[in-house]
């Protein structure tokens, strides 16, 4: 998904804001905030507090990790 330049926090370094996440996929922020919520629990992505925005990032090195569990177990 492509998602245009933020004000706060870099795109690629802190990740993207959870409001452009929630207009991205046409869902309510608090409903985007949960299922961010999980996947953070998970270790799929990381959160940054950035002002009062939170940024999420993927975790590539943890979901590397996983898919190659997945695969020796397959």
């Amino acid at each position: 998904m492509h998602f245009p330049p933020q004000v706060d926090g870099d795109l690629v370094k802190d990740g993207v804001c959870a409001v452009l996440i929630a207009r991205k996929l046409g869902v309510s922020q608090p409903t985007v905030s949960e299922h961010l919520k999980v996947l953070s629990q998970a270790g799929l992505v990381r959160p940054k507090r950035i002002k009062q925005w939170t940024f999420y990032k993927r975790d590539e090195v943890y979901i590397r990790q996983i898919k190659r569990t997945l695969l020796a177990k397959v």
